[in-house]
This record gives structure tokens, C-alpha cells and sequence, in this order.
């Protein structure tokens, strides 16, 4: 009897092995499926960068054939656009001309749109790249970050191309860079206005943004926010790799490489034309965080090796 007391000791609680195993069970695919994202990222990079490459020297082609071409440093305002033709104009006209006594030069990067929306931004005087197909908002912001570079840019601005983000508060947000109060300057919605407040999205951002700034320090309101301002020499510190979900990895590597962050309020206005291109509910939702996740850690092996080089 007691041999028998002291085996099923040993064995545990009933049941407990049927919960190992799941538990096991449940690893070993979560692992799996890691590995399989990995490899099915790595392959769209490779992918992607012929497609990058082209459109960085076909945009710095157009540009340096522009009679308009400016030699000096200048604010380049990169726009992500993919099916945009309808709202794109509107956004590029409000635009102002010379801000905090630079020039300021639009970047639209189409990112595989099958509209006019090149047509649209050529006709309204910016630089546009062209990926032959469409790879992310990730990979159409660094497409339109090689063209900044090689534009002289002093400061890089992002905003949408959809009419969200109001031209008029474009001053906000970088006069801080130009005068080096700032290294980034992120808009915020909360500190602001926001036309479509309320719902499941808020508290999906507030609760990613609670995630980002206990992993960073960053101490900001509005992590998914697209409009914001950042020095272009602090841009090259950033290893951005993401196609997808690009708010996040910005974010995380800005604050991770210790680059001055303030938030300035903005008016987040409803599209004026078309829908989101975002995927919805859940699938947002696990593709944000796994993009913070890997951000993160990305990060956090740079600070590792720098600290083993020194």
C-alpha cells in the first residue's frame, strides 16, 4: 500500500500528465510556427529589396531631373500611399513650401497601387518611387527614407496620405527637431483630437502603448500613430526591418537607441476618401504585438553586442 501511495506521488495529481503534455504540445507548435513566420519574412525580404532598390533610384533620378531640386538641407515628408489617388492631391496642396526656413519636399512612395495615385503625386510636384507591387507600409517608408537620405534631408517627416493627418500641424512637430530640443517628435491623438474615437481600437492602442512603454521607458500616449517627425541622422541609428506594422518597430527602436522623444498633440481627422488598408480585428491585433515583440528584441541584441565591443 504504501508503494502504491508513493508511486502516484511521484506520478502527480490526476491528470497532470495530459496537462503536460498539451502544455508541451502548445510550445512545441508556438515554436514551430516562430520558426516558419521567421523564414516566411526572411524570404519576403529578399524579395522586396530589388523592388526597393529600383524605386530609390528611379525616385533620386526623378528628382535630380526636377528643375525644382533643392541643394540645401531640407524637410522631406514621406508618404506611404497604396490606392490613395482620391484624397493624395488635397494632402500634397496643403503642404507649405518652407517650414522653420527649410525647404520642405514631398516623397510619395506607391507601394503596388493599381489607381493614379503616382499620377495624383507626380501632378502635385512630389518625388514619387514606385514598387512594382505591394510589399507593406514598412518597406514603403524605408524606400522613401533612402530617397530622404539622398535628398539632403535635415529632417524626415511621416504623415498619411489619406487625409488623416492635418498639414497645418506640420510646424509642431518639427520645430523641435530643427532647433534640437528633439531627436523625434511623435503626434499623439490623445493629447489631440481624434474624428473616430471611442470603440474596440482605443483600448487596443492603449493597451499596446502600456506594452511599449514598459518595455522602452518611452512615456508616450499614442503608439500607433503615423504622423511624427524624426532627425535624419538619428534615423540611420534605427534598424527597421518590419513590412508590416511599422508604427511599433519606429517607436521601439527610437527609444531603445536613446533618441529624445517628445509627444505634441494632433488632430487625427477621418479619411476623406476610400478605406483602411489595415487588416482587421485579431489579426491587427496579433501582428502589432508580434511586431513589437521582435523589435524589441532586436533592440535588445544591438545593445548586447555594443556592450561586448567595448
Amino acid at each position: 500500500m504504501i508503494r502504491r501511495d508513493a508511486k502516484a506521488s511521484l506520478a502527480g495529481p490526476p491528470g497532470s500528465g495530459l496537462a503536460a503534455l498539451t502544455t508541451f504540445t502548445v510550445l512545441v507548435g508556438l515554436v514551430a510556427r516562430q520558426r516558419r513566420g521567421h523564414r516566411e519574412r526572411t524570404e519576403r525580404r529578399a524579395l522586396a529589396a530589388p523592388i526597393r532598390d529600383a524605386a530609390v533610384r528611379a525616385g533620386l533620378a526623378e528628382a535630380g531631373s526636377s528643375t525644382t531640386t533643392h541643394q540645401e538641407p531640407c524637410i522631406v515628408v514621406v508618404m506611404a500611399a497604396y490606392e490613395e489617388a482620391g484624397s493624395l492631391a488635397g494632402v500634397l496642396a496643403a503642404l507649405p513650401e518652407r517650414l522653420c526656413g527649410l525647404p520642405v519636399r514631398p516623397v510619395v512612395v506607391d507601394d503596388g497601387s493599381r489607381d493614379d495615385t503616382a499620377v495624383e503625386a507626380r501632378k502635385a510636384g512630389a518625388v514619387v518611387c514606385t514598387h512594382r507591387r505591394n510589399l507593406g507600409q514598412g518597406d514603403a517608408l524605408r524606400t522613401g527614407f533612402d530617397v530622404a537620405r539622398g535628398l539632403g534631408a535635415r529632417v524626415v517627416v511621416t504623415m498619411d496620405a489619406d487625409g488623416q493627418h492635418d498639414p497645418g500641424e506640420l510646424k509642431a512637430l518639427v520645430e523641435p527637431v530643427v532647433s534640437g530640443a528633439a531627436q523625434y517628435v511623435q503626434g499623439s491623438r490623445f493629447l489631440g483630437e481624434y474624428d473616430d474615437a471611442g470603440g474596440a481600437r482605443d483600448v487596443g492602442i492603449r493597451i499596446f502603448t502600456a506594452l511599449i512603454n514598459a518595455l522602452t521607458q518611452a512615456r508616450i500616449t499614442d503608439c500607433t500613430n503615423g504622423y511624427r517627425t524624426i532627425d535624419a541622422q538619428a534615423l540611420d541609428r534605427l534598424r527597421l526591418v518590419e513590412d508590416r506594422f511599422s508604427a511599433s518597430e519606429i517607436l521601439v527602436q527610437a527609444a531603445a537607441n536613446g533618441l529624445v522623444i517628445r509627444e505634441v498633440a494632433v488632430h487625427i481627422r477621418r479619411r476623406e476618401t476610400g478605406c483602411s488598408k489595415k487588416p482587421r480585428g485579431a489579426r491587427y491585433a496579433a501582428g502589432y504585438l508580434g511586431a513589437i515583440i521582435r523589435s524589441w528584441t532586436r533592440a535588445q541584441g544591438s545593445r548586447s553586442q555594443v556592450r561586448a565591443g567595448a
